[in-house]
C-alpha cells in the first residue's frame, strides 16, 4: 500500500494564513490515499484511496506478484509506487489542495521491502522534467524492478550464513535487534548478490520503501532512518550504525551502497523542484526521513512510554510497546524509537491472528461473529483451566508447525504434554479457549521480552472493534483498554512525525510528547476507553493461568525439536 497524507496548522478551509505540513506515505502493499490535518494536527483533508490492482496495470493481485520464479517469492513492481504517489498527488491537485501551504513532508513505508537503484540514477533524480510523468523519466533507473517485500520467504539459506557468521541467531540479535529473517532486507541483499551478481554490482544505491519514496520527493537518495534501518539485520542497534562485520557477512561493498543512516526526525533535503514547478509546493518544504509502517504505528497510537502497550488485532496479531532497557531475543524485535531517541521499541509478531479466530468461528459458531461472541460471553473467565493453541499456519512465536493443542489442566496429573491433553472441546470452550489462549501467550512473550507490565493497552486492527475480545483483554492484561479515534495508525504517526521534525528545525529541543500533547488536545490522538480493567484477583488468576501455558508451549516446542509433536 502506498499512501499520501497531509499533515496541517492553520484554519480549516484553504484561507491565505494558513500553513501545512504535509506527509507522503507508502504504509503497505496494496493502495495509496491522502489525508490532513488542520490547525496543530486535526483530521482535515481527504482523498479516496488508490488500490493498485484497480488502478494500475502492473498484473497484480492486492499489489504484489506472487511465485514468480520460485515458490515463495513476493515481490511488487517498484514503478506501481511510483505511479501510484503520482496519482495520489494528481487527484489533490484536481481538488485545488493548497500544495503551497505544505511546509513539511515525511512518510511511512512498508517495512523490509527494498529498492535498487542503477548507477547513474542520482543524476536522473536531480534532473526530473516537471512537463514529464515519474514513471516516463525513472523506468531505467532501477537495476531490478521487483522489489522483494515483506511477504516474500525465500532466504532461509541466507538468513542461516547470516546467523553462522554472527555467531548465532541470539548474537545476531544482540547487536541488531533480531534474528535473521527471511524477509528482513540483508537476507534479501545477499540473495540478490549471489543470484544475481551483475544485478547488484550495477546498483548504485539500495534504499528501503521508506528512503525511496522520500527520495522521489527530495530529488536524491535520501537516507535510511534508524528505526527502519533496524529492520535489516544490518544495523548496530545501540550505536545506531551500519555493522561492518555484518555488512561483510552480507554482501562485498554494502556500505557504499546503503549510504549514511540517519534519525528519523532529520531532514533529508528541501523538496525537489520536480513537484514546486508541476503542483506548486512551496520551495521551502523540507522532507523529513520517512521511517517503516510499524514505527510509525507507534508514533500514531500515541504509545510514548513504557506502560503503554500496543496491540494490533489483523490478519497477523502485533504486540508492540516502549522500553528503555530492551532485551533482544529471538522471539521478537527491537527497533530505535522513531520519536525518542533515549528509547526503543519492541514488537512480537503472531502469524495466527484474525484468520485463525475466523476459523474457530466457521467450526464453532455457524460462521456467525454474533455466536462467536455469545459463546465468549457465556463462558466464564479461565475456560475452568481448558486452554488451547491454535495455529491454522505455522507459528513465528512460538515457531511451531501448524496444528491444533488443547489441553484440561483441570485434570492432569503431570507436567508432561500427554498429562491433560484432550482431543475435543465444546465450542463455547473452542471459543474461549483460542481467544484467551492468543492474549495470554501475548502478555507472557511481552513480559519475557523486557516489556514492562502495562498501565493500557491500546488496540488496533479491525477485530479491535470487537469489545467482546477485549474485554478478554482487559481481564488478561490486567488494565484499561482503549482504542484510537483512527484506524490508520501508521498514518496519522508519520504525519505526526512530519510535525515532529518541522517544529525540531526552529526548537531543538521540541519533544514528540509536546506534540502529542497538542494532538490529543485538538483531537487527532484521541484515545476511547473501550474496557475498564477487571478486579485484581481475576487478573491474579490470569497470571497464574499464563504461566501454566508457558510451560506447556515449553513442552511443545521441545517436541517439535524432537519432530514428536502431536498434531490434531
Amino acid at each position: 500500500m502506498c499512501s499520501a497524507y497531509l499533515l496541517q496548522y492553520g484554519n480549516r478551509g484553504g484561507c491565505e494564513d494558513e500553513e501545512l505540513e504535509n506527509r507522503l506515505s507508502s504504509s503497505s502493499s496494496t493502495a495509496m490515499k491522502c489525508v490532513s490535518i488542520i490547525k496543530g494536527t486535526r483530521l482535515g483533508w481527504g482523498a479516496r484511496m488508490t488500490a493498485f490492482t484497480w488502478d494500475l496495470t502492473y498484473e497484480t493481485k492486492d499489489g504484489v506478484h506472487r511465485n514468480r520464479g520460485w515458490e515463495g517469492r513476493i515481490t511488487s513492481p517498484v514503478l506501481m509506487w511510483v505511479e501510484a504517489l503520482q496519482i495520489a498527488l494528481d487527484r489533490l491537485q484536481q481538488k485545488e489542495f493548497r500544495f503551497d501551504k505544505v511546509v513539511a513532508v515525511s512518510g511511512s513505508g512498508q517495512q523490509h521491502g527494498s529498492v535498487y537503484w542503477k548507477t547513474g540514477s542520482g543524476e536522473v533524480l536531480k534532473n526530473l522534467d516537471a512537463s514529464k510523468t515519474l514513471v516516463s523519466q525513472l523506468k531505467g533507473a532501477f537495476t531490478t524492478y521487483d522489489s522483494p517485500i515483506w511477504m516474500d520467504s525465500t532466504t532461509s539459506k541466507q538468513c542461516r550464513e547470516i546467523e553462522e557468521a554472527s555467531g548465532g541467531a541470539q548474537a545476531l540479535c544482540d547487536l541488531t535487534g533480531s534474528r535473521a529473517h527471511e524477509r528482513f532486507t540483508g537476507p534479501q541483499i545477499r540473495k540478490l548478490s549471489q543470484l544475481q551478481e551483475h544485478v547488484y554490482n550495477d546498483t548504485e544505491r539500495i534504499s528501503l520503501v521508506s528512503s525511496f519514496m522520500a527520495s522521489l520527493l527530495v530529488g536524491k537518495y535520501a537516507s535510511i532512518d534508524y528505526a527502519d534501518g533496524a529492520g535489516m539485520n544490518l544495523m548496530d542497534l545501540k550505536r545506531r550504525e551500519w555493522s561492518d562485520g555484518i555488512l561483510e557477512a552480507t554482501a562485498p561493498n554494502l556500505k557504499k551502497k546503503l549510504g549514511p543512516l540517519a534519525p528519523s526526525h532529520g531532514v533529508a533535503g528541501k523538496i525537489n523542484s520536480y513537484f514546486t514547478s508541476r503542483y506548486h509546493f512551496n520551495p521551502e518544504c523540507a522532507g523529513v526521513n520517512w521511517s517503516g509502517d510499524n514505527p510509525c504505528s507507534l508514533a500514531g497510537l500515541a504509545i510514548e512510554k513504557p506502560g503503554d502497550l500496543g496491540i494490533s488485532l489483523g490478519t497477523s496479531d502485533t504486540v508492540f510497546g516502549v522500553s528503555i532497557d530492551p532485551k533482544p531475543g529471538v522471539d521478537g524485535h527491537v527497533f530505535p524509537n522513531p520519536v525518542d531517541p533515549n528509547s526503543y521499541m519492541c514488537m512480537l509478531c503472531y502469524k495466527n491472528g484474525s484468520l485463525t479466530r475466523q476459523e474457530v468461528r466457521d467450526r464453532c459458531a455457524g460462521k456467525s461473529w454474533d455466536s462467536f461472541n455469545q459463546y465468549l460471553d457465556d463462558t466464564p473467565p479461565l475456560n475452568g483451566e481448558k486452554i488451547g493453541f491454535y495455529f491454522k499456519e505455522a507459528e513465528i512465536l512460538p515457531p511451531l508447525p501448524a496444528g491444533i493443542h488443547r489441553f484440561d489442566l483441570s485434570e492432569a496429573k503431570g507436567t508432561s504434554v500427554g498429562h491433560g491433553h484432550v482431543d475435543t472441546f465444546d465450542a463455547a470452550t473452542e471459543v474461549r479457549a483460542i481467544v484467551e489462549g492468543q492474549f495470554m501467550a501475548m502478555r507472557s512473550h511481552s513480559r519475557n521480552f523486557g516489556m514492562p507490565n502495562p498501565e493500557r493497552v491500546i488496540a488496533t486492527g479491525g477485530a479491535s472493534a470487537n469489545h467482546h475480545l477485549l474485554r478478554v483483554c482487559a481481564d488478561v492484561f490486567g488494565c484499561n483498554v482503549y482504542i484510537a479515534s483512527r484506524p490508520d495508525s501508521a498514518s496519522l504517526g508519520a504525519a505526526l512525525r512530519a510535525a515532529h521534525g518541522f517544529r525540531l528545525q526552529t526548537d531543538k529541543s521540541f519533544s514528540f510528547s509536546s506534540l502529542m500533547k497538542e494532538a490529543s488536545e485538538d483531537g487527532a490522538t484521541q484515545l476511547t476507553l473501550a474496557i475498564e480493567a477487571p478486579k485484581a484477583e481475576v487478573h491474579k488468576s490470569y497470571d497464574r493461568l499464563a504461566e501454566k501455558k508457558l510451560k506447556y508451549e515449553s513442552l511443545l516446542l521441545q517436541l517439535a525439536d524432537a519432530q514428536a509433536i502431536p498434531v490434531d
